[in-house]
């Protein structure tokens, strides 16, 4: 599904979703506290995982042509991603 945008509607996207990963992450901060990797590297790793779960469902064989269903996967990819990265350091920092 990303390789067929072209570049002003990848470029859309790619803002979109920055845009929304740091509300998202912003309020994730405020939830986690110091649990959490800070607005900022939630928003990374929520912006980050959105289209790396999209790239390998593709890889994978699914197809992704509407939109309600890439959004799904990259909100499922992103959101399972934070909270194991989550979990990990809140193991680490209880060890």
């Amino acid at each position: 599904m990303l390789w067929n945008l072209d570049a002003s509607w990848l470029m859309m996207a790619i803002a979109t979703v920055a845009v929304l990963s740091y509300f998202f992450g912003a309020a994730l901060d405020a939830l986690m506290r110091e649990d959490g990797f800070g607005s900022f590297g939630n928003a990374l790793i929520i912006s980050g995982s959105f289209f790396a779960s999209i790239l390998g469902a593709n890889h994978e064989g699914y197809n992704l042509r509407e939109m309600h269903a890439a959004v799904l996967v990259g909100l499922a990819g992103a959101f399972v991603v934070l909270v194991s990265l989550a979990v990990v350091k809140a193991l680490l920092a209880r060890m």
